[in-house]
């Protein structure tokens, strides 16, 4: 079966955006350091899992070739095929991007149960949080961004969640990736 990993940038209190969705927060360079780790991380990775609110964004920002990003980066984005998680989409206005909805569940499961290489979520919140609250994840990666915030939308909404630290890394920009699995009854 494959491994579902979650990658997403955080605040050290817990929050993945500020009120009303702001990312402001995020002013922390990515350094060399970072771009090596993230490398590791999405090299296993064949199908990136996203919710439909972030992939109108994020689609279209990387086929445009977003300006400071290596090739090798914007090329494996674009060409890495992607699962948009919609209830309100019937098919995929973007290339290379399928559309699914129904069960969360049922869905993650049958994906992982496909064969291939490892599965990354890179979110919205909606789609992170119901990820979390369902036990469909393996692997849980924070990018802590030394900042807190005070309110906005938390990775846990629901609260307590039993996680295993399995390693952390510090990165010269402050940036602290922090790789979790969860703890299953």
């Amino acid at each position: 079966m494959r491994t579902f990993k979650l990658q997403v940038q955080t605040t050290v209190d817990g929050y993945m955006a500020g009120p009303g969705g702001g990312m402001d927060w995020m002013t922390f360079p990515w350094t060399d350091d970072v771009s090596a780790y993230i490398d590791a991380l999405t090299k296993p990775v064949d199908c990136i899992v996203l919710g439909r609110k972030l992939a109108e964004g994020f689609i279209p920002a990387w086929e445009s070739g977003p300006e400071g990003e290596d090739q090798e980066s914007i090329d494996w984005m674009n060409n890495t095929p992607k699962v948009v998680i919609s209830n309100s989409l019937t098919e995929s206005p973007w290339k290379n991007a399928t559309v699914a909805g129904g069960d969360l569940a049922a869905t993650i499961r049958e994906l992982k149960a496909r064969p291939g290489g490892d599965m990354i979520a890179y979110g919205g919140g909606t789609l992170v949080s119901n990820l979390i609250a369902e036990g469909l994840l393996d692997e849980l990666h924070l990018f802590v961004n030394p900042v807190a915030i005070g309110a906005g939308m938390p990775v846990f909404p629901d609260g307590r969640q039993q996680l295993r630290l399995v390693a952390a890394r510090p990165f010269g920009c402050g940036i602290t990736a922090m790789h979790f699995e969860p703890q299953r009854p």
